[in-house]
């Protein structure tokens, strides 16, 4: 026997395609190899499309948090707004200010809890006996501060908000960029 190549046919019935053999070796079934991944358009597919589909949902996401952010902050305001409150003359900050923002809601909620304490010798509703004529004041004022003092929350939770959508955006249009970047790399 030489050591040149040999091809044997396929004998009958049998679909496999001819081996090729030396004599040196023992002939070898093909090997079955997973199909690679074709260039498209020029470029590798590299197995992106979750994180372009993520990038994007994270985008809109942020998108809605800032027009939820500042729709509610924007209702609080002419909400506050509307009760036409202004800010007593003998608070420390923003004094004869109408209330509408955070910052003169907290104002006139610390006015109040002063004034309620001025009324009541620094007693606190749960101090005054039950039949004290006083304790409706101060319940009243306690119900007034917990209004300012939620409208203050209602704020902060606006601005996070808003303040997240613009954080959630930046992280899609950043996921964007790396997504652009792995296709870009060659297979």
């Amino acid at each position: 026997m030489s050591s040149d190549p040999d091809t044997t046919p396929p004998a009958e019935g049998d679909r496999t395609a001819a081996t090729t053999t030396t004599t040196d070796e023992p002939a070898r079934e093909p090997a079955t190899e997973p199909a690679e991944a074709k260039p498209v358009g020029g470029r590798a597919r590299t197995g992106t499309g979750a994180l372009r589909v993520l990038s994007i949902l994270v985008i809109v996401g942020g998108a809605i948090l800032m027009v939820a952010g500042a729709a509610t902050y924007v209702v609080v305001q002419q909400t506050l707004s509307d009760e036409q409150i202004t800010v007593s003359e003998d608070a420390d900050n923003f004094a004869g200010d109408k209330v509408e923002g955070p910052f003169t809601a907290y104002a006139e909620a610390e006015v109040i809890n002063d004034h309620a304490l001025e009324e009541t010798d620094g007693l606190t509703y749960a101090q005054l006996e039950r039949d004290d004529p006083r304790r409706d004041t101060v319940m009243t004022a306690s119900f007034l501060r917990a209004s300012l003092f939620t409208s203050v929350v209602s704020f902060g939770v606006a601005v996070f908000a808003f303040g997240l959508g613009i954080l959630l955006i930046l992280i899609g249009w950043a996921l964007l960029r790396v997504d652009r970047s792995l296709r870009a790399v060659p297979a």
